[in-house]
């Protein structure tokens, strides 16, 4: 009588089984199948950028020391040799103050010495001595009065000051920028192309925009510039595309950038998750049938089918890697791919 109880167990393992097998293997992964369409295939090549103005300038500091005045000038027109910031330049104004006092004494030793040739009781070695030391008093003066000119921050062209980083009291250091001075219009996007792409890019193609601070808008641009040479340590080119006049990107936004290489309409198109290379998997009923497709522009979303896929016909996505030849499906029907 034991006997039973074992059997009835076993019976129910088996058949718990037999439907864990159906439910997970015999119906098969869960597809959705879409549908192509027809629309434009477009081939981008993607980079990363910041808006610039085209003619504008940074203004740095070329020595360490104290600011102790600054323009409230941020946002406002200046002209070139405007002051916009003074540093503190007391210490060589007393080194200058005592180069004046040796040049007025070398001036005086010097009229001396001279009087004293007139009268035939000086040398020609003390004439010589004495004008030597005031050439040598007075180029230190030069000196120190380029010198001054380094402690004052002026502006190097006429434009609006887009940016002030500097307050008085703090210390500009060696190299440190400390204004943005350049033309509103036009404006530019200066962008970083990886090496791979950059023989796609040419002067003249359009390029659409991305960024946060927009993102339901259109915005556009052209490729007005590429240089020469890259940068062998990032592995990229750069690149400067022009924007409209009425562009509503602003002065220092980052982008993403979208660089058309090429365009064709009324392609067959389909996501890009639907195909494993070459391949995808065609719905026959709720069964799969795995096919080779020519592939023409693959974009970011859509993928172009050139021949092998008749638009009538649906196709699994994603595609499974899992997935085998007329294998069982469940079928989810979704919507036509988006051109």
């Amino acid at each position: 009588m034991k006997a039973i109880p074992r059997i009835m167990a076993a019976l129910l393992i088996a058949a718990g089984g037999a439907a864990l097998w159906w439910w997970y293997v015999e119906r098969g992964p869960e597809v959705t199948a879409v549908q192509p369409t027809r629309g434009t295939a477009v081939e981008i090549v993607y980079a990363t950028g910041a808006v610039e103005p085209v003619r504008w300038a940074k203004v740095a500091s070329v020595i360490r020391d104290r600011i102790v005045e600054v323009c409230d000038c941020e946002g406002q027109q200046v002209h070139k040799g405007d002051v916009l910031a003074r540093l503190d330049d007391r210490e060589v104004q007393a080194q200058l103050l005592e180069l004046k006092a040796r040049e007025d004494f070398a001036k005086r030793e010097m009229a001396r010495v001279t009087e004293l040739m007139g009268r035939g009781t000086a040398t020609v070695q003390a004439y010589e001595r004495a004008s030597t030391d005031l050439r040598q008093v007075q180029g230190l003066m030069s000196v120190q009065m380029e010198k001054l000119a380094d402690y004052v921050i002026s502006a190097p062209m006429d434009g609006i000051v887009l940016r002030r980083d500097g307050e008085v009291g703090e210390i500009a250091e060696t190299g440190q920028v400390l204004f943005r001075v350049g033309v509103p219009t036009p404006l530019q996007i200066v962008a970083e192309v990886n090496e791979e792409d950059i023989p796609r890019v040419v002067v003249g193609q359009l390029v659409l925009f991305r960024t946060d601070a927009f993102p339901n808008r259109r915005i556009e641009g052209k490729v007005r510039e590429m240089t020469p040479m890259g940068d062998v340590v990032a592995k990229t080119y750069r690149i400067r595309i022009a924007l409209p006049d009425d562009t509503p990107l602003k002065i220092g936004m980052s982008v993403e950038a979208n660089i058309v290489t090429r365009e064709k309409s009324n392609a067959l198109l389909l996501p890009a998750e639907t195909l494993q290379g070459t391949s995808l998997y065609v719905l026959d009923g709720n069964r799969v049938k795995r096919r080779q497709v020519e592939v023409g522009i693959r974009g970011t979303r859509l993928v172009e089918i050139v021949a092998g896929l008749d638009e009538t016909e649906k196709v699994a996505s994603p595609a499974p890697a899992a997935l085998r030849e007329t294998q069982r499906v469940r079928v989810v029907t979704g919507s036509a791919a988006a051109p």
